[in-house]
């Protein structure tokens, strides 16, 4: 057998090193530089007096001791320049391993609660900080999660809405519990809510859009996909997790 690399071979190689630089860079370095999309959206059933609302969406933090922390502090300072009238968290806060959730030990994930909440707890807006779980915090202590969300004062929604007032004119915010863990209930989240009134929706997976769309709900917030982070050229995403393939951006 030849000891040199065929023109053939040696493409298939560099391409093979290639792929490998790309994951390794979107795994470790990209998260390192949040990056700031603004989307306007209009809303037809939006009240006059919400008019120009802002909402700042994060998600998917997965806090650890070594790398999130810096992508998360460079996030929350370049939210709380935005003068946001609500900043919105879509979930998982932390992540759960696979092999531990399936040899019981998911529990022990929900320990970097605390620390993720004391960051957290430096996000400002102007109504207020509003979360929900995703599917890693709801698979490992949802309870630990939502009471060290709310002692730093983060609202944590969890299939319930609450109405914001401007004036006499009413905007709903609704969360829906975790669906993949099958902790959600749609019709409780918004059995609250006044079908004359508009809503927006927090929910962690983007494709639950298939089912809100029967309810009255005027926008959907959601996280879990990482808007498909990993992308090779003419390839696309390599993987997308579930409910969160259909609409991974």
């Amino acid at each position: 057998m030849s000891q040199f690399l065929n023109r053939r071979n040696f493409l298939k190689a560099a391409l093979a090193t290639g792929a490998l630089a790309i994951a390794a860079e979107s795994a470790i370095l990209e998260p390192n530089h949040p990056r700031l999309v603004r989307i306007e959206v209009p809303l037809a059933r939006l009240p006059e007096a919400w008019d120009g609302i802002r909402i700042a969406q994060m998600s998917d933090f997965h806090y650890d001791e070594h790398f999130s922390v810096v992508s998360i502090r460079k996030a929350i300072d370049i939210v709380n320049g935005l003068g946001a009238d609500l900043v919105v968290l879509t979930g998982d806060f932390v992540t759960v391993p696979l092999f531990k959730k399936y040899l019981g030990g998911s529990k022990r994930a929900a320990r970097f609660i605390e620390p993720c909440a004391n960051l957290l707890a430096q996000v400002h807006a102007r109504r207020g900080v509003l979360a929900i779980l995703g599917n890693h915090d709801a698979g490992s202590d949802p309870h630990r999660i939502t009471e060290a969300l709310q002692a730093k004062g983060i609202t944590v929604l969890r299939n319930r809405a609450i109405p914001f007032e401007e004036g006499e004119q009413r905007l709903w915010l609704a969360g829906l519990d975790d669906v993949l863990e099958r902790q959600s209930d749609l019709e409780l989240t918004l059995r609250p809510v006044p079908r004359t009134e508009p809503v927006v929706l927090l929910a962690h997976e983007p494709d639950v859009a298939n089912a809100v769309s029967h309810y009255p709900v005027d926008l959907q917030l959601s996280g879990h996909s990482h808007g498909g982070q990993v992308r090779f050229p003419l390839i696309g995403a390599p993987y997308l997790p579930p409910l969160g393939r259909k609409y991974p951006t």
